[in-house]
């Protein structure tokens, strides 16, 4: 099946198809990363460029591995060091580097639409690693493949997600995605954090952690982004953990054999316990394991691959 994509913007224009194809694609990735020699010649003689306006560790260390195990050159950007920090706009700076002619463009930026406004401007392929609060399109990819790996489909799911919902490009994704496999999505968290109308997009709004994660099949928690904040919208953190942290006690409410996830950087005490976060529900290091091969996947397929189906 070819992959018709030049560019991956957001999972919400993204077909049922396309996201089975890219968990399927990525699933056969996943055997290279547990060689003794990590390395396959696929994308031999491309050029990707990881630009990242915004601080990372996770998706940029995963799309830099991910570039270099399928054997392209692989350069990283970020703001702090390029003319950015000059004065240069996103276009110059855009304009700069597809005149060394890269092959994809893998950009996080702080403004919602950059990704979209940079694909709209330059030839080569555009891959969104986090806009702003609208979208991080290969999180929720990675989040669906260790879903699916340890449920083995998403029909008939119910994932609660709880955390700052009116921030989150996570949960925006995760709903498009999840939504569109055939999963019951439950977002969760004080009122000031739900963004107005959000049950629009087909999801069950709760204000009570509790309600929320009742006979969960999958519990995600997303952390309080106070960087994205313009004003306070909680008391305090203390109170925040106290009637919106995943702990011992409420975990019981869902499912025996939930999952627990979280796309990080987690705060312990906050919304995670320690007790939670290690516990043998967490498959956290299963999402950043499957990280690198969503993101091999996303690169190969807009690259000009096709699926292994």
């Amino acid at each position: 099946m070819v992959f018709r994509h030049k560019h991956i913007l957001g999972i919400e224009h993204l077909s049922r198809d396309d996201i089975q194809t890219i968990l399927d694609t990525a699933e056969n990735f996943r055997e290279i990363n547990s060689r003794e020699i990590k390395k396959v010649p696929t994308l031999r003689g491309k050029t990707i460029i990881n630009l990242f306006y915004e601080a990372s560790t996770r998706t940029r260390t995963s799309f830099e591995i991910a570039g270099k195990r399928l054997s392209a050159d692989t350069i990283n950007i970020s703001a702090s060091g390029s003319s950015v920090s000059k004065g240069e706009t996103l276009e110059d700076t855009a304009r700069n580097l597809e005149a060394m002619h890269p092959d994809i463009i893998v950009m996080r930026h702080a403004a919602s639409g950059a990704p979209h406004y940079l694909a709209e401007r330059i030839g080569c392929s555009v891959i969104n690693a986090g806009d702003g609060a609208h979208e991080h399109p290969s999180q929720a990819l990675l989040d669906l493949l260790t879903i699916r790996q340890h449920k083995k489909t998403f029909e008939g799911l119910t994932v609660a997600i709880v955390g700052d919902i009116a921030h989150s490009r996570v949960a925006r994704s995760n709903l498009y995605a999840l939504t569109r496999m055939g999963a019951k999505v439950r977002l969760a968290g004080p009122g000031t954090m739900i963004p107005p109308g959000i049950e629009r997009l087909g999801a069950e709004v709760y204000t009570d952690i509790r309600e929320a994660i009742r006979d969960a099949d999958v519990v995600m928690m997303l952390r309080i982004q106070l960087e994205r904040q313009g004003k306070t919208l909680l008391p305090t953190l203390r109170e925040y953990a106290r009637f919106y942290g995943l702990n011992q006690e409420n975990l019981k409410l869902a499912k025996g054999d939930a999952i627990v996830m979280h796309p990080g950087p987690m705060n312990r005490g906050v919304e995670i316990s320690s007790y939670v976060a290690d516990g043998n529900q967490n498959v956290i290091l299963e999402q950043v394991e499957n990280g690198v091969a969503v993101r091999m996947a996303l690169l190969y397929l807009v690259a000009g691959g096709e699926s292994k189906e």
